[in-house]
């Protein structure tokens, strides 16, 4: 028997936890969540399954945790266009953006023209989903991409960026220097201008987002 949202809804509050409200708030999160931990967002998908009407029954509360759930719940090729759209400008959590984009937007079949529809978006929701489905372009199939413009645009507008636009303009720029050897220099010469996310805190091994540190380190690897 499919799970109700008022069922749904019960479960995740149950799993709540403050520290996790607490550390969603300092990324961003507003006050409407109930602070599940990911992993059991996951397993409570799991037991669920693909369920697209409750997703999106799930969405249109506007808790961040129920959000969650219903991205792992959608089912992206039943998505108009349109709907992909409005969910990924509403989306506006970053833990939120990225399992959208990484779970529904990457799944879509008109991914392509949305991603260069967004590309040129003054949303920031928006242009963070262009710059993530044009990072997944650069990384699995840069075929047809011009690769010098994307330099430019980079170099002219990322120091401006939104944050949340900002953050996807940075990986793309990393990923064409690991990438693309004869792209190598300029795309650290535009990193070390830019200096963004120079001074970001990471973990013990793990691999800073700073584009010189992270070009070479993933370089070193190969």
């Amino acid at each position: 028997m499919a799970m109700t949202l008022q069922e749904a809804l019960a479960r995740l509050e149950a799993m709540g936890d403050e520290k996790v409200r607490k550390h969603n708030r300092k990324s961003g999160a507003g006050d409407d969540q109930y602070g599940v931990r990911l992993g059991d967002i996951r397993k409570l998908a799991a037991t669920i399954k693909a369920d697209h009407a409750l997703a999106l029954a799930l969405w249109e509360t506007g808790n961040i945790d129920a959000r969650l759930l219903a991205v792992l719940l959608l089912k992206p090729k039943e998505l108009s266009r349109d709907q992909v759209d409005r969910l990924v400008r509403s989306g506006d959590f970053a833990q939120l953006a990225d399992w959208l984009n990484a779970y529904v937007v990457q799944k879509h079949p008109e991914k392509e023209s949305l991603r260069q529809r967004w590309l040129a978006d003054a949303d920031p929701w928006a242009a963070r989903a262009g710059w993530s489905l044009t990072y997944e372009r650069i990384t699995r199939d840069p075929a047809g991409l011009d690769l010098p413009a994307l330099l430019d645009r980079l170099e002219a507008e990322m120091g401006g960026a939104p944050p949340p636009a900002q953050w996807t303009m940075n990986f793309c720029l990393g990923g064409i220097g690991i990438h693309f050897p004869e792209h190598r220099r300029r795309a650290v010469a535009i990193g070390e201008t830019l200096g963004l996310y120079r001074d970001y805190p990471v973990s013990k091994g793990c691999t800073s987002p700073y584009v010189p540190a992270w070009i070479a380190e993933m370089v070193r690897r190969l």
